[in-house]
């Protein structure tokens, strides 16, 4: 039976494995999926080890995305963009060596379908990003993911805000190949640089994970603006959530359905076979306290 896994430090809350087993229930594919925390210090090191071991293939969550890409014998052009990747596809080579001998020699093929899975959460809940002013804050490994499907729908403006500016600068100049964005700090959302307000605003920032919310003025928000967390929490909104609708934000949504529309690509690109992921989130939800 196939073998493939998520790794992560930790991993323990991971709902991959559970959202894999419901794909390939419904496909009908026979395959194992599990959760396998990997030391900080021993990323290659494992992923080698479970490709030894014949698994065809891994998930990769925080914090070894960027790590994943740097191992990669070869990346699509998406995880060559974001210059870090969620999903990794093992397989094996056939080489002559000096001698014209066959030699067996395994590689690693990378992609990232975080930005793919975001895409098609928001166009499941009719958010539409040409011509609309967005704003991403947040500058980690997880917005780099998104910046690059957000930007060839061709926003009318596509902002980066982050606590550093350098950081922010140095994506608009990673991403400028594919369109153009604006790089600032929160301190200059504040202020008079961006005084429109935004259709969509998007929080890649771990902030929710200690409870807490970028600093954003409260005018940010128009009557039509909808904001969208890439985190999720399984025992209610988040803080960026519970912020947006005491704003009056028209929709405040969570990470939940990008998590699974993220894993429905890699599972296609690992199987072939594109699952319905609409009854995998209506599942996930329903199991919410």
């Amino acid at each position: 039976m196939d073998r493939y896994a998520v790794v992560g430090h930790p991993i323990g809350h991971s709902l991959s494995p559970r959202i894999h087993r419901m794909f390939a229930e419904q496909t009908g594919q026979e395959m194992e999926y599990s959760a396998i925390e990997l030391p900080l210090d021993g990323f290659e090191e494992g992923v080698r080890q479970l490709q030894a071991e014949g698994f065809k293939g891994l998930n990769v969550t925080v914090p070894f995305k960027e790590q994943a890409f740097a191992l990669a014998d070869r990346c699509s052009p998406r995880g060559r963009d974001a210059r870090a990747v969620n999903t990794l596809i093992f397989a094996t080579e056939i080489e002559r060596d000096e001698d014209g001998n066959e030699q067996p020699c395994p590689r690693i093929f990378a992609d990232n379908t975080d930005g793919a899975g975001l895409a098609r959460d928001l166009a499941s809940h009719r958010v539409l990003v040409p011509n609309r002013r967005i704003l991403v804050l947040g500058a980690g490994g997880a917005v780099r993911g998104i910046l690059g499907p957000l930007l060839v729908q061709k926003p009318e403006l596509l902002t980066v805000a982050n606590r550093s500016l350098e950081r922010a600068e140095q994506l608009r100049d990673d991403f400028a190949h594919i369109g153009p964005l604006q790089a600032c700090t929160f301190q200059a959302l504040n202020g008079h640089l961006h005084e429109e307000r935004y259709h969509l605003i998007i929080n890649g920032t771990s902030a929710g994970l200690s409870g807490e919310v970028p600093p954003l003025p409260d005018d940010i928000l128009g009557i039509h603006s909808v904001c969208y967390d890439l985190m999720y929490r399984l025992e209610g909104p988040t803080a960026f959530q519970r912020w947006a609708e005491e704003r009056g934000a028209l929709m405040a949504l969570d990470g939940l359905g990008m998590l699974v529309e993220q894993a429905a690509e890699a599972f296609h690109l690992w199987r072939g076979l594109r699952p319905d992921s609409a009854p995998v989130i209506e599942a996930l939800r329903d199991d919410r306290p």
